[in-house]
C-alpha cells in the first residue's frame, strides 16, 4: 500500500464509514511508500544505477558522436501546454505555413492563425472549457431520452440490444453518482473534523504545524483536547517513519474534497453541459473546423508535465531532462478536466497527422466510446501514413478489453492497429512494487511498462513537480520512440513498435503484485512483453533492423 491509501484506510476504519471509491482518487495521487527515487530515475539505468528507468541516459552516450537525421516532432493530445516554460523553450512545434496573428488561414489547413498547434475544446472568441462531463453521463441523457419510462414489452426487435445497453448505463450512472456524492461528503466531514482537530492542537502546542513525535507533549486532560489528541494520534499511528506532518495530511484531504466536488457538480451531473463554449454540434464528427488557436487553455498542468518527459531541453541545466533531444511537440488541446469527446480525439489525430507529426502520445482514457467508428477512422488515417500512436492503459487498477477501455487499438469492425502501442506503468524498484499498483494491465491488450511513478517534470509557470500515472509512462515511451526515429527515420510505425517491444527490459518471470489487488502473479501476466521499455538497447536494434 502507498501511504496515503494506509492513511485513508485509518480514517475509513476508525470513522466506520465506507470508503466506496475514495482510493481511485489516491491511485492518481500516489506517493510512493519506500526510500524516495531521484528525481531523474525515469532516464537511469537498471543495471548501472540500480533503477529501472528507461536508460536513456546511457542511450544518449550510444549516439553522442552520430549526427541525428531528423527533428521528430511529438504531438501531444493533452489538456494543454505552457508555450513559455523555461524548459520547454525552442521545443515548441511552430507552424512555418502560418503567419501569427494576421486572423488568415495562410496554410490553408482549416485552422486560422495555428502557429504552435490547436484546442479543440476552445470558443472562437477565446473561451475554453476547463471542465466537462463523464461519457457515461453523456450516455445516460441520450439513452434517457429514447427509452426513459419504456418497460422490456413495449420495446422492438431493432432496439433490443441497445435497451439492454441502457439499462447497464443506467444502473452504472445512478450508482457511480451516488457514490461521488457520498465520497464528497466523507471528504467533507473529514476536512471539517480534522481541521477542528488540528486546531485545538495547534493551539494547544502554539505551533503552526506538527507531526506525531509533537503530540506527546500534549498534556492538556481537557476533554476537547484530550479528545483531539485521542483522534490524530489515529491517523499518526502507521505513519511515524513517514514524516508527514498535520498540515500535509489536510492537504491530501482538501485534494480528496476537491475532486469529488468536481465529480458532483461536473462529472456526473446530467444539467452540466459546457459544449456551447465550443459552438459546435458535437454530433457532427464530419464537422473539423472549430475551437481556437490557444492550445495552452486555462489548466495546462497535465499536457505540460507530459512534454517535459518527452522534450524537456537535455542542455539548460535547468529542471530535468527530457528522454529525446532532437524532438518538438505539437500541443493538442482536446483533453478537459472530465471525459474526453470522442469527436475531438478524432479531429485532433487527423490534425496532428497532417500538419506532419511523426509521434502522437495520448495520455487520457474513459471507459466508453460512442463515437468510437469516427476515432477508428482517425487511427487507420494515422496507420496509413505513418505515425506512431502511443496511448496511456490506464489509472483504475483493472484489466483491460477491447470493451472497457478507449480509445484502443482494437477497430470496431474487425483488425487492429499496428502502429498503437499501449503502456502500463511502472515503478522504480525491481521487485515486488514494479507494476504501479493504480496502473491498469493486460496481457494481450497492454505492450509494454514504462516508469510511471514519481515522476518528476514540468508544469505550468516554470515550475515541476512529482506526479504519477499511465499518463506519465506513455511519454516515457513517446520519447524514446522520437530517440529512435531522430537517427533512424527510415523505420516505419509498425517497426518502431516491434522494436520498443523487442527491447524491452525483461522481466517476465519476477514476480510483483497485481494491481488492484494483494496477489503475487509474474510480470508476464500484465503486458504481452513482460518488460519495461528500454531506450539504450531500442537504439541498438534500431540500428540492427536499419542495416
Amino acid at each position: 500500500m502507498n501511504r496515503l491509501f494506509i492513511f485513508f484506510f485509518i480514517i475509513g476504519s476508525f470513522l466506520a464509514i465506507p470508503q466506496v471509491s475514495a482510493y481511485e482518487h489516491l491511485k492518481i495521487q500516489y506517493v510512493s511508500d519506500s526510500l524516495k527515487a531521484p528525481n531523474d530515475w525515469f532516464l537511469m539505468d537498471p543495471s548501472e544505477d540500480g533503477v529501472m528507468g528507461t536508460g536513456a541516459q546511457k542511450a544518449h552516450e550510444l549516439v553522442r558522436n552520430k549526427s541525428p537525421k531528423k527533428t521528430v516532432v511529438v504531438a501531444v493530445i493533452d489538456s494543454g501546454v505552457d508555450l513559455d516554460h523555461e524548459d520547454l523553450k525552442g521545443k515548441i512545434w511552430i507552424n512555418k505555413g502560418e503567419i501569427p496573428g494576421n486572423g488568415i488561414d495562410d496554410d490553408k489547413n482549416g485552422y486560422v492563425d495555428d502557429v504552435n498547434g490547436w484546442n479543440f475544446i476552445g470558443g472562437k472568441d477565446g473561451s475554453h472549457v476547463a471542465e466537462d462531463s463523464h461519457e457515461l453521463t453523456r450516455e445516460y441523457l441520450r439513452l434517457k431520452a429514447i427509452f426513459d419510462g419504456m418497460d422490456e414489452s413495449s420495446i422492438k426487435k431493432s432496439q433490443q440490444e441497445e435497451y439492454a445497453y441502457w439499462l447497464k448505463i443506467q444502473e452504472n450512472f445512478t450508482s457511480t453518482q451516488k457514490e461521488a456524492e457520498e465520497n464528497f461528503v466523507f471528504f467533507q466531514n473529514l476536512q471539517d473534523g480534522f481541521t477542528r482537530a488540528a486546531e485545538i492542537v495547534k493551539e494547544a502546542l502554539d505551533v503552526e504545524d506538527f507531526d506525531a513525535s509533537d503530540l506527546d507533549r500534549v498534556t492538556s486532560e481537557e476533554p476537547a483536547v484530550a479528545s483531539a489528541k485521542s483522534m490524530l494520534n489515529q491517523i499518526f499511528g502507521n505513519m511515524r517513519q513517514e514524516g508527514m506532518t498535520i498540515n500535509d495530511i489536510l492537504s491530501e484531504i482538501g485534494k480528496g474534497v476537491e475532486y469529488y466536488e468536481t465529480q458532483v457538480k461536473y462529472a456526473y451531473n446530467p444539467e452540466f453541459n459546457p459544449r456551447s463554449i465550443v459552438g459546435d454540434n458535437p454530433e457532427d464528427y464530419k464537422d473539423k473546423n472549430y475551437g481556437n488557436n490557444d492550445p495552452t487553455g486555462p489548466d495546462a498542468n497535465h499536457g505540460t508535465h507530459v512534454s517535459g518527459i518527452i522534450a524537456a531541453d537535455r542542455n539548460n541545466d535547468l529542471g530535468i531532462k527530457g528522454i529525446a533531444e532532437h524532438v518538438l511537440i505539437m500541443p493538442i488541446r482536446a483533453v478537459p478536466n472530465g471525459d474526453e469527446r470522442d469527436k475531438d480525439i478524432a479531429n485532433a489525430i487527423y490534425y496532428a497527422v497532417d500538419n506532419g507529426a511523426d509521434i502522437i502520445n495520448m495520455s487520457f482514457g474513459k471507459s466508453y466510446s460512442p463515437g468510437k467508428k469516427a476515432v477508428d477512422k482517425a487511427v487507420k488515417y494515422a496507420e496509413k501514413k505513418g505515425v506512431v500512436l502511443i496511448h496511456a492503459a490506464g489509472n483504475s487498477s483493472k484489466e483491460t478489453s477491447p470493451s472497457n477501455n478507449f480509445p484502443n487499438r482494437y477497430f470496431t469492425k474487425k483488425g487492429e492497429a499496428s502502429n498503437w502501442i499501449e503502456v502500463g506503468a511502472s515503478g522504480w524498484q525491481s521487485d515486488q512494487t514494479l507494476a504501479a499498483e493504480f496502473s491498469n494491465f493486460s496481457q494481450t491488450g497492454v505492450d509494454l511498462f514504462a516508469p510511471g511513478v514519481d515522476i518528476y517534470s514540468t508544469t505550468p509557470g516554470s515550475a515541476y513537480e512529482n506526479n504519477s500515472g499511465t499518463s506519465m509512462a506513455a511519454p516515457t515511451v513517446a520519447g524514446v520512440a522520437a530517440l529512435v526515429l531522430a537517427y533512424y527515420p527510415e523505420l516505419k510505425a509498425s517497426q518502431v513498435k516491434e522494436i520498443l517491444k523487442a527491447s524491452v527490459y525483461d522481466r517476465a518471470d519476477q514476480e510483483v503484485v497485481k494491481p488492484g489487488s494483494e496477489d503475487l502473479v509474474r510480470f508476464s501476466q500484465l503486458s504481452n512483453t513482460g518488460g519495461v521499455v528500454n531506450a539504450y538497447k531500442a537504439l541498438q536494434l534500431a540500428e540492427s533492423m536499419s542495416k
